[in-house]
């Protein structure tokens, strides 16, 4: 029998179960992986908005990581919430040290509820600590815009623009996130030094879209794991994702902007009475 996969989450929680480390644990289970946990911060938080914030000590995070990678085999590591330029730091150094592999890095920094996730000085730590260390950036439309400074357009050219000047400045790779955009299609741009590549899926009508950019970069993370190239990681991550928005709406979880179905494909199979 081939090795489950290991992937680590480092990211915060959220107690409603949609996004942070509740929702990468549940796509890690998706996709066949073994998924663990750090946590670097703790919210109040459902699907109508965020309340509070508590941010444990930036050695407290480094902890938790040395913990994991001391005990066991990491196969891909996703990055969420870093709520301060120290706890970026200090998770850059220790993923260096012991030589972390598949990082996706999900720069979050605002929730869908529209609140702010980050202290101002996250974005410089963000871009020269961690990205050179990820295999894939992948920030929606407004991250991108607060990472490079600018308004961007939500379309394919601009978008590719956009990723092209983070990777000018060290990514390996960026995926600028067009969840945000319109249209009939929901566009992904996958940037590298060799150029652009667009994912497009359809766009569902839902509300329930909390904790889609948490899911998403979590599914890459279990993609790289398993051993895929990178381009098919991002469609395979894609397409799951849509099938999670196209059943969010059989959920009943919340009055805001409720969260995916990340166990979509097991419906049937648990309605059937497999075993």
């Amino acid at each position: 029998m081939s090795r489950i996969p290991n992937v680590l989450s480092i990211a915060g929680s959220d107690p409603s179960g949609g996004a942070g480390v509740q929702a990468d644990l549940k796509t890690f289970a998706a996709f066949g992986c073994y998924g663990m946990a750090a946590l670097t911060a703790l919210t109040a938080q459902n699907t109508v908005g965020v309340t509070a914030v508590h941010v444990p000590p930036a050695d407290f995070v480094a902890a938790q990581i040395d913990a994991v990678f001391d005990d066991v085999r990491v196969d891909a590591v996703k990055i969420g919430m870093l709520a301060t330029g120290e706890i970026v730091s200090r998770v850059a150094e220790r993923l260096a040290h012991h030589g972390a592999r598949n990082i996706v890095l999900d720069p979050v920094l605002v929730a869908t509820s529209g609140d702010s996730l980050g202290a101002p000085d996250v974005v410089d730590a963000l871009l020269t600590a961690l990205a050179p260390l990820a295999r894939v950036v992948t920030p929606n439309i407004p991250e991108t815009a607060r990472l490079i400074g600018r308004d961007i357009a939500p379309d394919p050219e601009d978008m590719a623009r956009a990723g092209g000047m983070l990777v000018a400045r060290g990514a390996r790779a960026v995926l600028v996130k067009g969840g945000h955009g319109a249209g009939a299609e929901a566009v992904d741009v996958l940037v590298t030094r060799d150029g652009a590549q667009i994912f497009a899926a359809p766009r569902i009508a839902t509300r329930n879209t909390h904790g889609t950019g948490c899911t998403l970069s979590s599914a890459i993370a279990a993609g790289l794991a398993r051993g895929a190239p990178l381009p098919d990681a991002v469609g395979a991550a894609k397409a799951w994702l849509t099938g999670a928005l196209r059943a969010a709406d059989n959920l009943d979880v919340g009055k805001g902007h409720g969260p995916l179905d990340h166990l979509h494909a097991l419906r049937g199979y648990i309605s059937g009475g497999g075993a």
